[in-house]
């Protein structure tokens, strides 16, 4: 899981044969998780556009009484001690693992990542070994005084209910970057997806349950009313929330009123900086997969590059070279990796910051426009050369497949443009001279540097933003410490 780009070009994850089981498991999956018959808000696949079944619309009564189920229950899942609480996750995984093709194949048909890739059967197992790999992390107590007079230990504690609030993006995998880490410590989750994204969560969620006793974690499913009451309610002492950073500060306004703890990962616009002494070549595939993972759409992708004017002509060509012949279409057609946009709002932002950069002179060196003979919401992997600091495509999260590249000639000059922005989410810098990479990372203003890569996690390595980019960190033992309230033992 540390840097899934190796395998992405040449994904070794195998399909059902089976198709008539296959899409009777599909069907089983979504009958248990969407609406009633003549209820709900119609989902619409993100390739085709047909419905593909239809998400519950709770409302705040709901969400109230998700809540209230929530509180009941956590005492006793308290209880049970963090070796059976691990025990119940490392059985979640594997029944995760036991529903994947169905889960995935439902994943690809409402985001429209394709199946085959770093996407979504990659998405799946990625959520199974998340669960176990946050099971097997020890939370030991820190003993920060022993003198002979004073013994001081530092525990964390359950915290309550935690409200797990995610994106569309990679649904099932931020969902159990959230629950797993919750329930570890002894918490319940009502967990929300997003709206554009439900039935995959709900079928995760569904699928977890199996195994975990009543109430420990429910899923909710609504609009941004019941979003709104989920993150304010008052009985939540916890706030997990992955989105923009304007929802962001909606969510710390209204935490005011219950001083729920928040850990927010918020909207990014990654800068990577590209040394002088590169290989164009050796570099391509990694810079490929840094900006364009998951058809662009995702938080810490590498989305505005400078390059040195030295390297600069080489680099633009190794990498459009290499994103030619990357395969788009629809998700469950075997052989492709890159997928469409995953709804109108998101490809008409790509759409408006691609034609602007157009007008402001960017020499359009791959794509540029729609793929409409894949169909509505396809936009074909774009990258722009010979932009600068103040075009809306560098200065904007497009958060699609549309990457601009920046010349530079100082490296003062690409630190201070990739400092320049309020987000900080990622960034990274490009080198045969790892410790001149190390120098430059050293001097960015971002919660993670890669170095020669980007992207790029790890279940036991921290991770979180700073700035716009939101605060608090996720993973490891800091992820853990993260859902726990801390209580000193003196004594």
């Amino acid at each position: 899981m540390s840097d899934p780009t190796p395998a992405l070009a040449d994904p070794e994850v195998e399909a059902s044969t089976d198709v008539a089981s296959t899409n009777a498991d599909d069907i089983a999956l979504l009958a248990r998780v969407q609406a009633p018959e003549g209820e709900g808000r119609e989902i619409p696949d993100a390739a085709t556009r047909d419905v593909i079944g239809r998400a519950p619309v709770h409302t705040v009564a709901d969400i109230d009484a998700a809540v209230a189920r929530a509180r009941a229950a956590q005492p006793a899942w308290d209880a049970v001690g963090h070796e059976e609480r691990s025990r119940l996750l490392m059985a979640a995984a594997d029944r995760i693992e036991a529903n994947a093709e169905a889960l995935a194949r439902l994943l690809s048909r409402e985001q429209g990542k394709p199946l085959d890739g770093p996407n979504a059967r990659f998405e799946v197992g990625a959520c199974a070994a998340w669960l176990r790999a946050t099971a097997a992390t020890e939370l030991k107590p820190e003993v920060v005084v022993a003198d002979g007079q004073v013994h001081a230990e530092l525990h964390y504690r359950a915290l309550g209910v935690v409200a797990a609030v995610g994106p569309w993006n990679w649904p099932m995998m931020i969902t159990v970057w959230q629950v797993a880490p919750a329930l570890r410590m002894g918490n319940t989750v009502v967990a929300k997806p997003s709206e554009y994204t439900p039935l995959s969560v709900l079928a995760l969620v569904d699928v977890i349950n199996e195994v975990l006793p009543a109430d420990v974690l429910i899923a909710v499913s609504g609009d941004r009313d019941a979003g709104a009451r989920l993150t304010a309610h008052p009985d939540v002492d916890k706030v997990m929330f992955t989105g923009s950073t304007a929802t962001g500060r909606k969510i710390i306004e209204s935490s005011a009123g219950n001083l729920a703890r928040l850990t927010l990962e918020l909207g990014g616009n990654d800068a990577g900086i590209v040394l002088p002494d590169v290989d164009p070549a050796a570099i391509a595939e990694g810079l490929f997969w840094g900006a364009f993972i998951n058809t662009g759409q995702t938080c810490a992708a590498l989305k505005r590059l400078y390059v040195h004017d030295d390297v600069y002509d080489a680099v633009v060509e190794a990498l459009a070279g290499y994103a030619a012949h990357v395969p788009m279409g629809r998700g469950l057609d075997e052989g492709t990796v890159l997928g469409p946009l995953q709804n109108k709002q998101q490809f008409d932002i790509v759409d408006r910051l691609v034609e602007d950069a157009k007008a402001s002179g960017g020499r359009v060196v791959l794509g540029g426009e729609p793929a409409t003979d894949l169909g509505e919401l396809f936009y074909r992997t774009t990258i722009v050369a010979d932009v600068s600091d103040g075009v809306a495509l560098v200065d904007e999260e497009q958060f699609g497949p549309a990457l601009p590249v920046i010349r530079y000639s100082d490296v003062e000059e690409a630190i201070a443009s990739a400092n320049g922005l309020d987000v900080g989410l990622g960034a990274s810098v490009w080198s045969s001279d790892r410790d001149a990479a190390r120098r430059v990372a050293a001097r960015l203003q971002a919660g993670t540097v890669w170095i020669n890569s980007h992207g790029g996690v790890h279940p036991l390595i921290p991770f979180g933003g700073v700035k716009g980019s939101g605060y608090g960190l996720e993973f490891g033992v800091e992820g853990l410490k993260a859902l726990g309230v801390p209580q000193v033992i003196n004594g």
